[in-house]
């Protein structure tokens, strides 16, 4: 690849450091994708010894770049994202990728297509972590950053995913068992847990 290819890709995935998500930190700031991107992939990485039949090198690649659409396109949970939201995503990401040499162009959109399908365990494994890592991050954040529905969302988002393997099974357990005892931690202390309008 030549080097301006390089920088200027290199600029229009910058924007992933400067895109907010839904999750906070837990100093009460908001997460960029970048960062949920990188803590995925840290993820996968520790997990390898779960999973030596998986072709691991291709789950951290997967983490890597799921989320490059949202250099363009911004982030928009999951609970808000519509089918139109997934069909732009899509084209952002084919259209950034396009500017990237062919062979790695072809190589990063058959991962896509590969995360979409959901078929192999590669992609499972990836969009389990995917989900989980928001958990993570919902945990580790103040309450007050959770809007009404997150309090019943955070106890089941991902468990289809986390389906997918027993590790995973019971890494979503624990999640679960720590999203409930923040909970019940803060109610115990005066917390009043917040409706839906």
């Amino acid at each position: 690849m030549d080097y301006r290819t390089y920088i200027d890709f290199l600029g229009r995935i910058e924007k992933l450091k400067c895109r907010t998500r839904h999750s906070w930190s837990s100093e009460g700031r908001r997460e960029s994708v970048a960062e949920h991107s990188w803590r995925l992939a840290v993820m996968a990485l520790l997990c390898t010894d779960e999973y030596p039949g998986l072709d691991m090198v291709k789950v951290l690649k997967m983490c890597l770049i799921h989320d490059f659409g949202e250099a363009v396109t911004g982030d928009i949970p999951s609970f808000y994202k519509t089918a139109d939201h997934e069909a732009t995503e899509a084209r952002a990401v084919r259209e950034l990728v396009g500017t990237l040499p062919a062979d790695m162009a072809a190589e990063f959109i058959a991962l896509y297509d590969e995360m979409d399908a959901l078929e192999t365990p590669e992609a499972k494994l990836f969009k389990a972590l995917d989900n989980m890592e928001a958990v993570v991050s919902h945990n580790e954040a103040s309450l007050d950053t959770w809007i009404p529905l997150e309090f019943s969302e955070n106890m089941v988002y991902g468990e289809r995913a986390a389906s997918f393997s027993d590790w995973t099974k019971g890494l979503r357990a624990q999640l679960k068992a720590d999203s409930e005892a923040k909970v019940a931690k803060a109610v115990e202390g005066g917390y009043v847990i917040p409706r839906e309008e």
